[in-house]
C-alpha cells in the first residue's frame, strides 16, 4: 500500500497543498524549517491519530503569520491511496480545533476510527531517542501506536481508559484537598471508578505486553543486522501492577498479563492496597499509565549504560521491528525516515538504507542531499519557504 497523493489546507505551516507521490523512495528535500515534516507528519497522523512531534491535536492547526489573518477553524488532510490491484481510496479527514475530528472514505461520511488502519507508517526520527532515554511516556506510546495498527479498535479502549484515569485522578485530588483541611475525603463513588478503571487499565496492559512479545523478535533480529554488536537487544514489558502487589506463584493471574480477567482483579487488590497513599497524594499510584518498556542489551539495561551510538541503534530497532511486525501481520507499512540520516553514522546509514527496499513506499526527508546514502536511489522534491509566507513542494 502507498499514498499516491497528499492534499492539506491549514495543516501545521501550509496553507493549501497537492502533492502527487511517486512509487518507490521519495525524499524531501529542503533546509530546515521549510515544512518537509509537516507533510510526513500529515501521513502518519492518519496511522494513530498521534503526532510524533506533538501531543495536542491543536498544534496541527496552522497558525496564521499575518496578525489580520482569522486563524483556521481546523485542517484538512486528504490522501489517495493505492492498495492490492490498484485498488484506490480517498480518505479525508478535519482536525477541528477544540472539537472531534471528521472523516471520509471516498466522499462518504465517515466516524474517524473507521480509518484507523487504512494507512499503515513506521516513523523513525530524531525523537526516537527518547524512547532509549526518555521517559516511559515514549515507550507506551511507540508500543500503543503499533497495538492501534495491529487492531484498530484499542484505539477507543486506550481514549476511553485516559478519561476515566483522569476522571479518578480529579477524585484523588479532590480527597487530597480534603485531607489537608482536616476533612474526611469523600469517596462513596470511588469503588464505581475503580472496577472501570481497573478493567479499561487491564485492557491496555494487555494489548501493551501483546505487543512487546510480538515485537521482541523482530527488534532483536533488526538490532543485530545494524549493530554489529556482541550483545543482543531483549524487550521485556514492566507492567506497574507487578511492581506495586509483586508476582507469586500463588497468585494465578500473576504470570500472564493478558489475562485481562485476572489482572483486572489483581488492580483491584492493589488500588485497594493503595487507597491512602493514592487519598494523600492526590494520584492514581498503579494502572496502566504507570506501564514502561525495559531495553536490555546483554544483561545490562539500554538507559543509563548504552552509548550513543548504541542507544541510536536500539531507537532504530525498534522502528525496524516495528515495521517488520506490521509488514508480517498484514499490508506492508509505509517506511518514513524524517531527518535521521544525518544523526546516525555511515554504518547505521547504510544499514538503515539496505532495509530500504522491503518497503512499498519510503519517505525521506532531508537537509541536505549529501545526507541520503549513495547506494539510496531515489526521486527528490524541493521544498522551499516562499516569500508569500506558505510553503511550497515542487
Amino acid at each position: 500500500m502507498r499514498v499516491s497523493h497528499l492534499a492539506l489546507d491549514d495543516f501545521r505551516s501550509w496553507h493549501h497543498l497537492v502533492l502527487e507521490l511517486p512509487e518507490g523512495p521519495t525524499v524531501l528535500l529542503g533546509a530546515n524549517g521549510q515544512g518537509k515534516t509537516n507533510l510526513v507528519e500529515a501521513i502518519a497522523y492518519l496511522s494513530t491519530f498521534s503526532s510524533h512531534r506533538v501531543g495536542a491535536d491543536s498544534a496541527l492547526v496552522r497558525i496564521p503569520i499575518d496578525e489580520g489573518e482569522e486563524a483556521p477553524r481546523g485542517a484538512f488532510v486528504r490522501v489517495k491511496t493505492v492498495g492490492a490491484e490498484g485498488r484506490e481510496k480517498v480518505l479525508e479527514l478535519e482536525i477541528v480545533r477544540g472539537k472531534a475530528n471528521r472523516a471520509r472514505i471516498n466522499r462518504a461520511n465517515a466516524k474517524p476510527k473507521d480509518l484507523l488502519g487504512l494507512v499503515r507508517t513506521v516513523v523513525f526520527a530524531p525523537e526516537d531517542l527518547q524512547l532509549v532515554r526518555g521517559e516511559p511516556g515514549a515507550r507506551r506510546a511507540l508500543l500503543d501506536d503499533l497495538a492501534i495498527q495491529m487492531r484498530p479498535l484499542f484505539a477507543q479502549t486506550r481514549s476511553e481508559f485516559d478519561r476515566v484515569a483522569r476522571q479518578r485522578a480529579a477524585l484523588m485530588k479532590q480527597a487530597q484537598a480534603a485531607i489537608r483541611r482536616g476533612r474526611e475525603p469523600e469517596l462513596s463513588t470511588i469503588e464505581i471508578w475503580d472496577e472501570r478503571f481497573a478493567r479499561l487499565s487491564a485492557e491496555v496492559t494487555a494489548a501493551r505486553h501483546r505487543a512487546t512479545r510480538m515485537l521482541a523478535g523482530p527488534a532483536a533480529r533488526a538490532y543485530e543486522d545494524i549493530a554489529d554488536s556482541p550483545r543482543a537487544l531483549s524487550l521485556a514489558f514492566d507492567a506497574s501492577v507487578d511492581r506495586v502487589i509483586g508476582t507469586s506463584r500463588d497468585d494465578p493471574g500473576s504470570g500472564d498479563l493478558e489475562d485481562v480477567e485476572a489482572q483486572t482483579r489483581r488492580l483491584l487488590a492493589a488500588l485497594a492496597g493503595m487507597r491512602e497513599q493514592e487519598t494523600i497524594r492526590g494520584v492514581n499510584l498503579v494502572g496502566a499509565h504507570r506501564d514502561d518498556l525495559g531495553l536490555v542489551l546483554g544483561h545490562m539495561p539500554v538507559k543509563g549504560f548504552a552509548s550513543h551510538g548504541e542507544s541510536w541503534s536500539v531507537a532504530l530497532a525498534l522502528r525496524l521491528g516495528s515495521f517488520d511486525l506490521l509488514r508480517e501481520e498484514g499490508e506492508t507499512p509505509i517506511l518514513i525516515l524524517d531527518d535521521v540520516f544525518a544523526e546516525l553514522d555511515a554504518k547505521r546509514r547504510t544499514g538503515l538504507a539496505a532495509r530500504v527496499d522491503a518497503a512499498d513506499q519510503v519517505l525521506i526527508t532531508a537537509a541536505v542531499e549529501a545526507d541520503i546514502p549513495a547506494e539510496l536511489v531515489a526521486h527528490v522534491i524541493p521544498v522551499a519557504w516562499t516569500p508569500e509566507g506558505g510553503s511550497v513542494a515542487s
